[in-house]
């Protein structure tokens, strides 16, 4: 080319866990029956739409306003019913012009991150959903900024460290939370983000708070949506019904903005949000129109609990099982439907391996981990796939140091569930001691 036309930062657009899909086929393709956990997608792992849910989105298909334009922040009377559910909490009042429409979250973290100054830096937990990392990381053209969640500690925040790297790091003008978190499945206590919010006050940064998971908590906790404890701090909360419908085909998600008129540049950063959005005309009207009567409806609160019930179910039997194992750091996952698995330092070696019977199978994953720099918690993700067809997503795609897997809890089949969670103790077991 004539001029160079890669971005900045497109080095850093990364998302381990539909790679692996690739690995998943190619074995697939050489026999390998393959148990599919590493996306958060409960539809392609079987659950069942009710049909309730399904006949209030027939009918509104069939109405003709369903296939136009809405305004560019999203359908009026959704944004004021989305604002209304957040101001019957009598804290953060918000109205409906403080609600933006996205097509899924995935397109409102490009934009959140995408129209801050370049030299202005976000930064976030490590691990963390790598949709965040990449996107605050691309914007920049710089590697992640973040800080530590304690495997040692419930995968909660080690917020000495965020705030010193807050105090130290003068390009650091915001702060994110995802809670309940991705990886991890920790639920964060109030008193951990009321303690982030402070931070955020005395350096005058502003927070992004993801909170696609806040109804799937369950063992017994609770938490906090951010608009009960932002106070003045400008902020962005990040919701969606992906999850927890769930529709991830909607493409749906909205931000609401907490405080915009209190800092004059928070209140244009968000401007320019919108217009970008504008650019773009709108997001997805029909989903939009389903979210009032699927939220109201009077079974939908008996159908989360059902859900709930069994992440927690699901939860409590994966711990108990992985527990147990050697060389690894398991917590019990309260909220989302993920589990982080961390092996203890020093366990994993480049000298460990898993017999694979098929020859084909073995060349293709002896391949695999032996390419130049691959990072030992890939090796073991390689090696587990190709033994015994269960794919999980290696844990240093999460942007961490820490070395270990993430597993969805999604599988249905109690039976079966069982029967992955045992057969990955083993092979821990196995590998750590090849």
């Amino acid at each position: 080319m004539r001029n160079n036309i890669v971005h900045i930062g497109a080095g850093e657009l990364t998302y381990e866990i539909r790679a692996i899909v690739d690995i998943a086929e190619k074995l697939n393709k050489l026999g390998i029956k393959t148990n599919m956990e590493n996306i958060g997608d409960p539809v392609a792992k079987g659950e069942k739409i009710p049909a309730w849910m399904k006949k209030i989105v027939a009918d509104l298909a069939m109405q003709d306003c369903s296939y136009g334009y809405c305004a560019t922040k999203g359908l009026l009377e959704t944004r004021q019913f989305l604002a209304e559910m957040t101001n019957a909490r009598g804290k953060t009042q918000i109205t409906a012009e403080d609600i933006i429409f996205f097509n899924g979250l995935g397109d409102a973290i490009q934009k959140v991150y995408g129209l801050l100054r370049r030299e202005a830096r976000v930064i976030g937990p490590s691990p963390t959903y790598s949709t965040h990392s990449s996107g605050e990381a691309a914007h920049a053209g710089q590697r992640p900024v973040t800080y530590r969640l304690d495997p040692d500690n419930n995968w909660y925040p080690d917020l000495d460290d965020l705030r010193l790297s807050v105090k130290y790091n003068p390009a650091i003008s915001g702060i994110l939370i995802i809670n309940p978190d991705n990886p991890t499945g920790a639920v964060y206590p109030e008193r951990i983000l009321k303690e982030i919010v402070g931070i955020a006050r005395e350096y005058d940064l502003f927070i992004i708070c993801d909170e696609i998971y806040h109804n799937l908590v369950y063992n017994g906790e609770s938490t906090k949506p951010l608009s009960d404890l932002i106070g003045e701090v400008p902020a962005i909360a990040m919701k969606g019904i992906s999850k927890e419908l769930p529709w991830p085909g909607s493409r749906c998600g909205w931000i609401e903005v907490y405080n915009a008129e209190r800092d004059p540049m928070f209140k244009r950063y968000i401007q320019s949000i919108l217009d970008s959005k504008m650019v773009e005309v709108c997001s997805t009207t029909l989903p939009q129109k389903a979210i009032p009567p699927i939220l109201s409806h009077p079974e939908y609160s008996k159908y989360l609990d059902l859900r709930r019930a069994r992440y927690e179910r699901h939860s409590n039997i994966a711990y108990d099982i992985l527990k147990e194992v050697p060389g690894i750091q398991v917590n019990r996952t309260n909220g989302a439907f993920y589990m982080s698995v961390a092996f203890k330092p020093d366990q994993l070696t480049s000298k460990q391996s898993l017999p694979i019977a098929n020859p084909e199978v073995k060349e293709l994953v002896e391949h695999l981990v032996n390419q130049p720099g691959i990072s030992l918690d890939k090796r073991f993700v390689y090696y587990l796939l190709a033994a015994t067809g269960i794919c999980v997503v290696p844990l240093s795609s999460f942007c961490t140091p820490e070395r270990g897997f993430r597993i969805t809890l999604l599988e249905l089949d109690e039976k079966e569930f069982t029967a992955i969670f045992r057969t990955i103790a083993a092979t821990i077991t196995e590998y750590l001691n090849s």
